[in-house]
């Protein structure tokens, strides 16, 4: 995936979200709307997850060291979870409980009543941009896959994060104005009260949907299949292989992928000559599949179990 893609969309939200904070705040000040106020915190927790998501990716940056020999690459996915626990906590939950409390109090917007809705929309068209931004960028990385693919499969956390957050945060919107609309046009300040519950369900949901995906990057997540079969067929394209005897993948960050595997190979060869044929296979692996960046290849002898078929597929040594 495209690390400067990311960044891309990551500041185009950071921008949008601080402006649309702002002018929420001041609309709730104004109006005393719980939907505006759950709005704000929505939008301030919006602009901290970005920052989040740059600090991860400047941090991943960082030169491996004898402590860390595999680099900093899953900082990011590190980062990435913390944004799922902040979109639930500060997001989600505090929306949940502005609600109860003006369901609890409700009164009607009596005073500026044209501001919320003036704020909403314009809110509307500024997170527009910036969702329209982070489709554009997922665009081309994303190939042929669903929506739903990318978000659930993607390595890299940055670009499925921005596009849940902005879809979560013009949906919400959608609620606030529900909520606002409804408020007017009945002087029942319970409709605002459900449309900010609307908004707390919804982060609550965007939240625990991140986590879920962010946490199985975190364990650690082998390539798509796709890529074992291309690194497979590099294996075995030359000579220097008998077989694949078992290979197990791992992506260390969005971007760096290891290969460990033991192969067979002839009993007549040399050392010189296991070791030459290594670096062949090592090459055409990278040629397959240029993320894999650390490959460990250790050179057996196949010996197949007592009492199978040699016709079968490969077995352990």
């Amino acid at each position: 995936m495209s690390t400067q893609g990311g960044i891309k969309a990551i500041i185009a939200a950071l921008l949008a979200n601080i402006g649309i904070a702002v002018t929420k705040f001041v609309a709730f000040l104004l109006t005393g709307s719980s939907s505006m106020l759950a709005e704000s915190i929505h939008s301030v927790a919006d602009s901290g997850n970005q920052a989040l998501l740059l600090l991860g990716g400047k941090r991943a940056r960082r030169a491996a060291t004898p402590q860390h020999p595999f680099g900093y690459g899953r900082e990011r996915y590190v980062y990435a979870f913390i944004v799922s626990i902040v979109l639930f906590s500060l997001g989600g939950l505090f929306a949940l409980y502005e609600a109860w409390h003006k369901w609890s109090d409700p009164h009607g917007i009596t005073s500026w009543q044209w501001v919320p809705v003036t704020v909403l929309l314009a809110a509307i068209v500024m997170e527009s941009f910036s969702f329209r931004t982070a489709i554009r960028e997922s665009n081309l990385v994303r190939g042929r896959e669903s929506w739903t693919r990318f978000i659930r499969r993607s390595k890299a956390p940055e670009l499925p994060v921005v596009l849940l957050e902005d879809l979560g945060a013009l949906v919400g919107l959608v609620f606030a104005l529900f909520g606002v609309g409804m408020t007017l046009a009945t002087g029942n300040g319970r409709w605002d009260a459900a449309g900010t519950a609307m908004i707390g369900l919804l982060l609550v949901t965007i939240a625990i949907v991140l986590a879920v995906e962010t946490k199985s990057l975190l364990l650690g997540e082998g390539a798509e299949p796709a890529d074992v079969s291309a690194i497979e067929q590099a294996v075995t394209a030359g000579p220097e292989v008998e077989r694949i005897i078992h290979m197990k993948t791992l992506y260390l960050g969005p971007e760096e992928l290891m290969v460990a595997a033991k192969i067979a190979v002839s009993r007549c060869e040399s050392a010189e000559e296991v070791a030459q044929g290594i670096d062949a296979v090592e090459q055409r692996i990278r040629a397959a599949v240029p993320v894999a960046r650390v490959i460990y290849l250790e050179p057996d002898i196949y010996q197949a179990p007592v009492g199978a078929s040699t016709t079968f597929g490969p077995a352990g040594s």
